[in-house]
């Protein structure tokens, strides 16, 4: 627990003195990706750490590998800035995980051009921030050191001509290389009724069959047959149209309506025969007497899928009724999009094309929302735009702002439509001054063969396959592991040796291993928990910077039980006076249960010695008005919240977690630990809090959380 054993002479340490203490140090690097951080790489030489006899905590074993945090970092861009996925979708940027794929760009010849890009990391905090307006319309919030490209290469957002702070920057007239976001005011909700209706109505008109066919029985009698048939190619919209037809109560059966051949693609279909529901689809598609921008949106989306087609930038959607496309037209002109209607062709079939190249394109596709991804890619195309994207103002934002930033494959991105670099800072030494605190933030040890070592120690004869727990010092899910990928070896040595283990996070890189985790819990006991504390969205930025936010790991519950595995949400620490409120409480379990969490853990703030100078700073900082409550709480060398602050705790939460459901766990009134509610369930073998440095001292507050 202590890398005892891992003592290195000084004349290796080089980087700062403190490493002198370390033995095996193989290297220390510093990479654009992670500025202001140096990963110190180790040989460890053991990777079980025993927990001390004397210790509360419900585990006899940890493995750590990692020694510090790389959660806190420099981050570059507003939370809601819209990324443009490398299928075409967007996504706001605090919706992006780790491993998704977004639309970057690389260089081919005289162009560049988009490309996708993997998402290899993810972080936020708060910092100054600016507004870039362009002359499109597009906005972008940053902060300075953030870098666009313009048509002079790349240029931070703020700089000097002179000095240490001389750097390239933007001023107004720069040109941005991209797209923009001009004329997107909104995203239409496809969960809407109305647009539900028109995305039917263009998708049944664009390419369903309805007829009606009557015929005459042996003894002379006629019956008429009615039928609605949609068959497609893409099941994506199939799947919509046959989702949105069962919200109006019509339900259809599934068929595949032609095989695969060497030159077409399979095709699926749906269908109904009942009288009642070829009634329902008629009424659903009818014309409306007044056409909402909710059905106008639909209507695009559904006609794209049905008859659109989107090739190098230009979008086209072809039919041969008149109706359709004086519908179609009607529809852009309610957004403002233009377009021109060619000439019809032998066949009957006239083409509607949308003009103004990428930025319209994007515009249609942020409103319209079609289902079927196959036409929205536009990866491979040249960075050209017709779009005005000329700098008119750089504007400082009054305060702090919550930024984000990821690190892609390709050391860029598109945010709201331009092309942004991955958030590099100049490399520098400042640190090498900074408190313990700040280092363990930038000074990570990394054991970089501790699945090797971990396998040669569970194939021991003394091992008896114990619990192990995994985040009890530092959160295992860290930025690093984006780099590092050490998890999944641990994760296959544990299961291969028939260990049980647990795993609590707050970081959403779990997701990463979620295929291999639910294939371990088919062999092993396998406890997974998301720590998740705060759940004001201003109060946990400043007491857990450069951590995913309450919503991104609420959304990595979801994940987890997407993926078949139980997950706890550890409610740890309850801040007093600041998130124990009924109101605060009540919504955090609501939350929760909303993301699908099995059980909810809590204990009130625990401050170790080393912890709470540290923490009292915070809090004077940031409440000063609460700094004598605290001391009175936590006076001398208390390190517990007094008992009868956890008694009124109790009786506050246990209410709740029954109301929502979620009762499997339940504060220690004695140890303020956590513990099982119920006597013929095995104690929740996580750590009591979430992820602090058991046995040492955090450096800011998200080591508390």
């Amino acid at each position: 627990m202590r890398w005892s054993g891992q003592e290195l002479g000084v004349e290796q340490a080089g980087t700062l003195p403190g490493l002198a203490k370390l033995n095996n140090l193989v290297r220390s690097v510093q990479t654009p990706e992670f500025a202001g951080v140096t990963f110190h790489e180790v040989l460890a030489k053991s990777a079980l750490n025993k927990v001390p006899g004397q210790s509360v905590v419900p585990f006899g074993w940890t493995i750590n590998p990692y020694r510090g945090c790389s959660h806190a970092c420099v981050y570059c861009i507003d939370p809601e800035t819209v990324i443009t996925m490398s299928d075409g979708r967007e996504k706001p940027l605090w919706a992006v995980e780790v491993g998704d794929v977004v639309l970057g760009t690389r260089v081919a010849g005289r162009y560049r051009r988009y490309t996708p890009a993997k998402v290899l990391a993810k972080w936020t905090n708060r910092k100054p921030a600016y507004r870039v307006t362009l002359a499109d319309g597009t906005t972008l919030v940053a902060s300075g050191d953030h870098r666009f490209l313009t048509e002079r290469g790349w240029k931070h957002v703020t700089g000097s001509m002179a000095g240490h702070g001389q750097r390239p920057y933007l001023t107004t007239g720069n040109s941005l290389m991209g797209f923009g976001r001009s004329g997107i005011a909104r995203q239409i909700s496809v969960l809407s009724e109305d647009y539900a209706r028109g995305y039917l109505t263009g998708m049944i008109r664009g390419d369903g069959l309805l007829f009606t066919r009557e015929y005459t029985r042996a003894r002379g009698s006629t019956y008429v047959h009615r039928q609605f048939r949609l068959a497609l190619a893409d099941v994506e919209g199939l799947d919509r149209t046959r989702v949105f037809l069962e919200r109006f109560g019509i339900m259809t059966n599934p068929f595949q309506f032609s095989v695969a051949s060497a030159n077409r693609r399979a095709m699926y279909g749906i269908r109904t025969a009942a009288q009642a529901h070829f009634g329902a689809i008629s009424s659903v598609i009818s014309w409306p007497a007044e056409r909402t921008d909710k059905w106008a949106a639909g209507y695009l989306g559904g006609i794209f899928d049905a008859e659109g087609s989107c090739s190098r930038g230009i979008l086209r959607i072809s039919n041969e009724d008149d109706a359709v496309l004086t519908a179609i037209e009607r529809s852009l002109d309610r957004f403002g999009l233009s377009f021109t209607r060619e000439a019809a062709r032998p066949n009957g079939v006239t083409t509607i094309r949308l003009t103004g190249g990428l930025p319209a394109r994007n515009t249609f596709f942020a409103l319209a929302q079609p289902a079927i991804t196959r036409k929205l890619a536009i990866a491979g195309a040249a960075i050209k735009s017709t779009a005005d994207l000329r700098v008119v103002s750089i504007d400082a934002l009054h305060g702090d702002r919550e930024l984000m930033d990821i690190t892609t494959t390709t050391g860029d991105f598109i945010a709201n439509g331009v092309v942004s670099h991955n958030c590099f800072a100049r490399p520098t030494h400042t640190y090498l001054d900074l408190d313990a605190g700040d280092d363990f933030d930038r000074q990570i040890i990394v054991k970089v063969n501790v699945a090797e070592v971990l396998r040669t120690e569970l194939v021991k004869p003394a091992w008896r396959h114990e619990h192990v727990a995994l985040g009890t010092n530092t959160d295992p899910y860290q930025r690093a592991e984006g780099r590092y990928s050490l998890m999944p070896g641990i994760i296959d040595a544990l299961t291969t040796s028939g260990t049980p283990f647990s795993i609590l996070t707050k970081g959403t890189l779990l997701r990463r291993d979620l295929p291999q985790l639910a294939d371990a819990a088919t062999r092993v006991p396998v406890d997974l928990a998301m720590s998740i504390a705060v759940y004001d969205h201003e109060l946990q930025q400043s007491v857990e910077p450069g951590t995913p936010s309450t919503q991104a790991r609420l959304a990595t519950v979801t994940a987890v039980r997407d993926a078949g595995l139980d997950c706890a949400v550890f409610l740890m620490p309850i801040l007093p006076y600041l998130t124990d409120t009924r109101v605060h409480l009540d919504e955090a379990l609501r939350q929760a249960k909303g993301a699908g969490a099995t059980s909810v853990l809590y204990t009130a703030l625990h401050l170790r010695p080393g912890v709470k100078p540290w923490f009292m700073q915070w809090l004077e900082r940031e409440h000063p008005e609460l700094v004598p409550k605290y001391r009175s709480m936590y006076y001398g060398n208390n390190s517990y919240a007094p008992k009868e602050y956890r008694r009124w705790l109790g009786q506050r939460m246990r209410p709740l977690i029954r109301a929502h459901g979620l009762e499997q766990g339940r504060e220690d009134p004695v140890t303020g630990g956590v513990r099982s509610s119920a006597p013929t369930t095995a104690p929740p073998r996580h750590a009591s809090g979430s992820l602090p440095d058991v046995f040492g001292r955090p450096p800011d507050p998200s080591a508390l959380f």
